[in-house]
């Protein structure tokens, strides 16, 4: 009966095909009902969000996303870093612990709650962890898919301005494109086409977070999976695979990283849930206050 109940959710939130959600049926899923300690979702759901790492490392092309936006590239790029930094040294003042900071620090500076997932397994993040992160980054991306639009109303930016703000200034890519495609189709070409540049980001950050957070049995190595994630970006730009190649892997990144996060929503308990406090959520607020205007003031430049 466990299994079926489990497999029958999990189909639900493959269907939906949100991160968020995902996580969240997995949390509903052990409140609701006491599943065994040794069940496959308690065992296997970091090692299904690697698997999914590794797969989106073969849809990374690192020529292709530089050639594609390599007049913005230095300008994003410095933008990411920027963002990063920032969330890392008020999370300190503010007292969130570091690995919540770097999970919080990576969805808003890079892709929303596709860097958080790629980076908890890197980093050892517990399960709490996890779950206060994405879910604050993805209420904060309901909050963008609503209100750019209608701010833009009185902002008054071109189609391509509005696209740029959206790549810089939203979170998660779904939700860049869904404010994007309430203006029209060139801010949408142009919103996808400049979030491209942030999402490669998670190659240098993934490696990054994993040298950062390495045990000392580790030494100065990289976890197996960092080490094919790597691989399979190399290979990707080394073969250049067809867009249908690539839309496959893509697909499979999706359906592991969905399980995955259904997977650690069922190691979450009351306990955990009651650890989710005020202060992370202020901090990705404020920095996302402070996002907001500096990334229209960068596309206007423009």
């Amino acid at each position: 009966m466990p299994y079926f109940i489990t497999l029958l959710i999990l189909a639900i939130s493959l269907w939906i095909g949100n991160s968020a959600v995902s996580l969240f049926l997995g949390i509903l899923l052990t409140l609701f009902y006491k599943l065994p300690d040794d069940f496959f979702t308690q065992k296997y759901g970091s090692k299904i969000l690697q698997t999914g790492i590794v797969f989106l490392g073969g849809s990374l092309s690192l020529g292709s996303v530089y050639e594609t936006n390599s007049e913005y590239f230095l300008w994003i790029s410095a933008f990411v870093l920027l963002s990063f930094g920032t969330v890392i040294l008020i999370g300190r003042l503010l007292g969130v612990s570091h690995k919540l900071s770097f999970l919080l620090a990576s969805g808003t500076s890079v892709c929303g709650g596709t860097a958080i997932a790629s980076v908890a397994p890197s980093i050892k993040a517990k399960p709490e962890e996890l779950t206060t992160a994405i879910t604050i980054v993805f209420l904060l991306n309901a909050v963008a898919v609503l209100l750019f639009p209608l701010a833009n109303g009185y902002l008054e930016l071109s189609d391509r301005q509005f696209g740029a703000w959206a790549a810089l200034a939203i979170h998660d890519t779904a939700s860049v494109v869904g404010a994007a495609s309430s203006v029209g189709d060139i801010a949408v070409e142009v919103a996808a086409t400049l979030k491209v540049a942030r999402t490669i980001w998670i190659v240098p950050l993934v490696i990054f977070a994993s040298w950062l957070y390495r045990t000392k049995s580790e030494g100065f190595g990289l976890p197996p999976f960092v080490v094919f994630f790597i691989a399979a970006v190399l290979l990707n730009s080394y073969f250049e695979p067809d867009v249908l190649t690539v839309s496959y892997l893509k697909d499979i990144n999706k359906l592991c990283l969905l399980t995955g996060l259904f997977c650690i929503g069922t190691q979450i308990n009351k306990d955990s849930l009651k650890l989710i406090t005020i202060r992370p959520s202020l901090l990705a607020c404020l920095v996302w206050a402070m996002i907001i205007p500096t990334s229209l003031w960068i596309v206007q430049s423009f």
